[in-house]
């Protein structure tokens, strides 16, 4: 059997990819190296952060229908997937990266709330603002129940006559009119390739001679107890929040309100350590923790600075932070969404249906530029 599409790569963003193909009636097989469900990638876990507060308009422009999908894959499903909290954003005042994103959101009508620095605490308790920062709530930001989508987006997939096969790893792709993708328990046949294999995109796209600049790192994904049980609850109306950090050299901290683990709230750096892939759990650095717990002592009083529980994510980090979703240069019929460096999930409904679009040979939805594998240097020819 030949199948119209091949999607490897059981991640939000392959499970997305093979949703929409599936609905688009395409007989499509999505191939997962790990026994569904796992830990081992950058999709699991309980929640992220859904938001449209970007510097870029063409983030926001994809988030707006990213929400509308996300709300028809929670009526398809019968489940609930997102939760609105408000998205609180803080930085310093005069800083370019939370002007950038201020202005953006008020230019693309974002809704949204300026909290004055003499009314902040009144809004926000157990909340020290940072001498200096301003702050800003985007209303309808909040919560997205990662393991919940992911599971709900195979479901539908599934339901269209699309087939997982999961705990194959793939080992061979060989290019062609056809191409043949070989893993450790099979061989098959598709006239189109999609790649969505988040940290292993590096190694496996190695094999089909291109070479992108992906950079893995390991994140501790820290839950931090309350001093108090409910100050920071989802219940009680605390919203997720970015801190904006003043000096280029630090990388933003977020928080998500107290929800999966009670009593617990999820605080992390945005950045991590250089690791592989398979070997994630030797990466043993914590600066990232302790510069969140020197955090959490000045800015969260309520929480206790050591944290209770830590978990293992990666990100897959381009040089520019913005996402590759291409053609390969030489095989036109290989499709690759990779690079998604920590800031993807929210986007899975979009990306998944713009990497749908390319491996169909439509035009995509969105002006796909500030994706290009062209913008990397020294990037192979493309076919001649």
């Amino acid at each position: 059997m030949v199948y119209e599409c091949i999607v490897i790569g059981a991640g939000i963003q392959g499970s997305f990819t093979a949703y929409h193909l599936a609905k688009n009636n395409k007989k499509t097989l999505l191939l997962e190296q790990f026994v569904l469900p796992h830990t081992r990638g950058s999709s699991h876990g309980q929640t992220r952060i859904i938001r449209k507060s970007y510097a870029e308009d063409f983030y926001i422009h994809m988030m707006e229908e990213s929400y509308e999908l996300w709300a028809q894959l929670e009526k398809e499903a019968g489940i609930k997937l997102y939760r609105r909290t408000g998205l609180l954003l803080m930085g310093p005042e005069n800083g370019k990266d939370f002007q950038l994103i201020k202005s953006s959101i008020q230019r693309n009508k974002v809704p949204n709330v300026v909290l004055e620095k003499h009314e902040f605490s009144q809004h926000i308790p157990n909340v020290n603002l940072t001498s200096g920062d301003a702050a800003v709530v985007e209303t309808s930001g909040g919560v997205l129940y990662a393991d919940r989508a992911l599971r709900a987006a195979q479901m539908v997939f599934q339901s269209h006559g699309g087939v997982i096969k999961d705990g194959e790893k793939v080992i061979n792709i060989e290019p062609g009119n056809i191409i043949t993708v070989t893993t450790n328990s099979g061989t098959y046949q598709a006239k189109n390739l999609v790649i969505t294999v988040g940290p292993w995109a590096k190694t496996l796209l190695s094999q089909t001679g291109l070479h992108l600049p992906l950079q893995v790192v390991k994140i501790n994904v820290c839950y931090w107890k309350e001093k108090v049980p409910g100050s920071y609850s989802i219940n009680n109306r605390f919203p997720c929040f970015i801190q904006i950090q003043p000096k280029e050299a630090e990388h933003d901290i977020y928080g998500l309100p107290s929800n999966e683990y009670p009593g617990l709230m999820k605080v992390c750096y945005h950045m991590g350590s250089e690791t592989e892939p398979d070997e994630r759990d030797r990466q043993t650095d914590r600066r990232d923790v302790d510069a969140v717990s020197n955090y959490i002592s000045r800015c969260l009083p309520g929480l206790v600075p050591v944290p209770a529980i830590v978990e293992g994510c990666m990100y897959t980090v381009t040089p520019d932070n913005h996402f590759v979703l291409d053609h390969h240069p030489a095989y036109s019929n290989i499709v690759i969404g990779a690079g998604f460096s920590g800031h993807g999930f929210k986007f899975g409904p979009i990306v998944g249906k713009v990497l749908c679009e390319l491996s169909m040979g439509q035009n995509p939805s969105y002006d796909l530029s500030p994706f290009s594998i062209q913008r990397f240097q020294g990037n192979p020819q493309k076919d001649p």
